[in-house]
């Protein structure tokens, strides 16, 4: 029997990049995988698609993450098309690579809505919902350990993200639920500048010598998320291929 077996998870952000593949190796491990997804409805059956075209089970639904109401009704709609919600995957995010000073005040917002407030919102939803010895991982970066010039609000937004696992891992314990960050580092995947130096950098930044992609982080999160991650709570997992912190 897979490992995850009569589970149900709900991924954000998951029709494409490290969403994707993360919705993706929770269905081949056996949950039934909610593929979530804001504006990129044909990217996201296509996710659901090629899922079930392997035998897994998963459905697509629309929530924008950086809406409260929508990150809510996103865990109620998971609950009435499933019953039950196991794994809780806060992967949607945006990046922005934008000096201090020319980071205006609608830009902060938008930024803090999407990778901060709605999974905030999100994670209170689930955790009045969520199964006994459940699982919930917040997907941030190892930018906010590592520091780069150009990118302060988006560090901010992720590292409230990182505060958020902390404080849950200790308010959800008594109910067996875990709660962990895993930061991938420079991954391939079109949240990444196009620039080829910014590129070269993450390449050379690894001591492996090459980028991460998005099945790097998915293996990473579906340990998290198994049985065998069960002594892993309040963490932050560093997926960025040894990239020097």
């Amino acid at each position: 029997m897979a490992a995850l077996t009569g589970k149900v998870a709900i991924v954000t952000g998951a029709s494409d990049g490290i969403g994707r593949a993360i919705a993706e190796r929770l269905a081949q491990d056996g949950a039934s995988v909610v593929v979530n997804y804001s504006k990129s409805a044909d990217k996201a059956k296509q996710v659901v698609a090629d899922i079930e075209a392997r035998g897994g089970k998963a459905v697509a639904i629309q929530a924008d993450m950086s809406q409260v109401a929508d990150a809510r009704r996103l865990v109620q709609d998971t609950m009435t098309k499933f019953g039950r919600l196991d794994i809780l995957v806060n992967n949607a995010g945006m990046f922005m690579y934008k000096p201090l000073v020319e980071t205006t005040e609608e830009e902060f917002d938008r930024m803090f809505a999407l990778n901060s407030k709605g999974p905030y919102f999100a994670l209170q939803e689930v955790a009045k919902v969520i199964e006994e010895g459940g699982r919930i991982v917040n997907i941030s970066t190892d930018g906010t350990h590592i520091g780069f010039a150009g990118a302060t609000v988006y560090l901010g937004s992720k590292g409230a993200l990182e505060q958020f696992t902390k404080g849950l891992a200790h308010e959800l314990a008594p109910k067996g639920v875990t709660v962990n960050t895993v930061s991938p580092g420079y991954t391939d995947t079109a949240m990444m500048p196009a620039d080829p130096t910014f590129r070269q950098i993450g390449v050379q930044a690894s001591p492996l010598k090459r980028l991460g992609m998005p099945k790097d982080i998915a293996d990473v999160v579906a340990f998290v998320v198994s049985d065998q991650g069960r002594w892993l709570t309040g963490q932050n997992i560093h997926a960025g291929g040894g990239v020097v912190m």
